[in-house]
């Protein structure tokens, strides 16, 4: 199962100057410098296959801009035209074809399967916050591969996002931003061969299948009886396979698993196929759809959003039945023990955790190896060095909703009347919202905005109940406040940027010396 390739990381990026572009083609590219202009990113600037390439801000937002003697390097974009020295330079709107020429064009901004490589995924709610994961990664991501474009499907409707504006978002906002080597997408917590289907439409490269609904955190805890008649009631044609064959397979078998051994007593063979068994069959049927599509792709497999942790012995099953099944995966999310809540640091016993790790590392190098895949991710600080200790760097990170927060502490220190309205319907949705999380925040903890002085508006995104009901309410606000909001992080983009890769920092360098 060793899908090893090459570290997208061992090529760092480097940002071309006008001198370097003027050596590189001095017939077309010598006054570009000048042309560019205080408008332009000039982090974007790169040169590539006799056409040069960058970003610009117009009153009319964001272009891209383009240069070539070369017709068919230009006739691939949409855009206005213009004669630039023995050549043309085309200016360009950043849609969506655009995004998929610029794509082609640049091939390490199309994303593409990662390997066993460490690995962080950036979820980004509003469509703004790649460049500041750019730069979070240029300074402390050395050695991680990076997968910027990362929504979930459940975020996608309540975003009113589609997977291709989800791609182009990332592509922008990367090729803004000078990024140059290889990145991927992860078309996160899919439940449909509908979902994939679209996310395959947009060029996505890696999967995530979320199974949680076919997960029966009852039999975690049932009586035997119970989870016999569970397992009876098993999609066996799907599992191929019978309740004896089963027992016959893993029953009393001992795993040894590097330091440790792991007995397969038939209780927990049972309870473990009662409670994961029609996980196993869903996440199966959708690899194998997947499959079809004949694209390069790696696959996640998302036990996380449950109830009840899953066990060690529940992750052999999980594994070796995929494995038996011709599944194959780069990476796993279990159910870890304690709280892994939104946005917030882990809630429990770290000792324990660390404990927890380590037997799901044992299970994974001597199962695969893959990647265990740490889901919600976002400001676990406690926990990032001992995830990247025990598993010694084959670690995949997940976040998600605390770029929204970054870009909401921006608006409450720049527009503290905006925030109290976020605020105020915040705490008005928040009951209805937070159904579909498993979350801990008390709204009574969180002070009415009016009563609050501007100046203690930051703070409240250092609180946890606040920063969750912030946190899970994005649907409700988006709803009402999307394009203010967007608007003011346009005109503060700058620390946006900067405040965005400030808090990444914090999660990407415990990670780094296992890279």
């Amino acid at each position: 199962m060793d899908k090893a390739s090459p570290n997208p990381a061992s090529i760092r990026r480097t940002s071309p100057n006008p001198a370097s572009i003027r050596r590189t083609s001095p017939n077309h590219f010598d006054t570009l410098a000048m042309h560019l202009g205080e408008d332009a990113y000039h982090e974007s600037l790169v040169v590539h296959n006799d056409a040069a390439y960058w970003l610009t801000r117009t009153p009319n937002g964001k272009r891209l801009q383009l240069v070539s003697a070369l017709a068919e390097r230009l006739e691939a974009f949409e855009g206005r035209a213009e004669p630039f020295q023995d050549g043309t330079i085309k200016t360009c709107p950043l849609s969506d074809g655009n995004a998929a020429a610029l794509r082609r064009a640049l091939p390490w901004l199309t994303p593409r399967p990662l390997g066993l490589t460490i690995s962080a995924g950036f979820g980004d709610r509003l469509g703004l916050a790649t460049p500041g994961h750019v730069r979070a990664m240029e300074r402390a991501g050395d050695g991680i591969a990076p997968i910027f474009a990362q929504q979930s499907i459940r975020e996608m409707t309540r975003t009113k996002r589609s997977p291709t504006d989800v791609m182009t978002d990332a592509t922008w906002g990367a090729f803004e931003a000078g990024w140059r080597t290889n990145l991927g997408a992860d078309a996160d917590h899919l439940k449909t061969p509908a979902d994939i289907d679209r996310c395959v439409a947009a060029g996505f490269s890696f999967y995530t299948i979320d199974p949680g609904q076919y997960v029966d955190d009852e039999a975690h805890s049932a009586g035997a009886a119970l989870v016999q008649e569970k397992v009876a009631a098993l999609p066996w044609n799907e599992l191929a396979g019978s309740p004896a064959d089963l027992q016959q397979r893993y029953g009393g078998k001992v795993l040894r698993l590097n330091d440790r051994r792991l007995t397969i007593e038939p209780e927990g063979l049972w309870r473990a196929a009662a409670k994961y068994g029609r996980a196993v069959a869903h996440v199966t049927k959708l690899y194998r759809h997947l499959l079809s599509k004949g694209i390069a792709f790696e696959l996640e497999v998302s036990v996380d959003e449950t109830a009840t942790p899953t066990s060690p012995l529940e992750h052999a099953y999980i594994a070796l039945e995929l494995t038996r099944l011709g599944v194959r995966w780069i990476s796993l999310a279990p159910r870890f023990i304690g709280g892994f809540e939104k946005g917030v640091d882990y809630l429990g016993d770290l000792s324990a955790l660390r404990a927890d790790l380590a037997a799901h590392n044992a299970v994974m190098r001597t199962l695969g190896p893959y990647k265990l895949s740490l889901h919600s991710g976002s400001d676990k600080f406690s926990v990032y060095p001992l995830i990247a200790e025990a598993t010694g760097g084959l670690l995949h990170l997940k976040t998600a909703g605390t770029s929204y927060l970054e870009a909401l502490r921006v608006t409450a220190r720049h527009a503290p009347a905006f925030f109290r309205e976020i605020l105020a319907l915040a705490r008005e949705r928040f009951e209805v919202d937070r159904a579909s999380y498993h979350i801990s925040a008390q709204l009574s903890q969180v002070p009415d905005p009016a009563a609050l002085s501007d100046y203690m508006l930051p703070g409240l995104l250092e609180d946890n109940d606040a920063r969750q009901i912030l946190h899970v309410t994005f649907g409700s606000v988006l709803d009402h406040y999307k394009g203010e909001l967007l608007r003011l992080l346009d005109e503060h983009e700058e620390a946006h940027y900067e405040g965005l890769a400030e808090h990444f920092i914090k999660h990407l360098q415990p990670l780094v010396r296992y890279s």
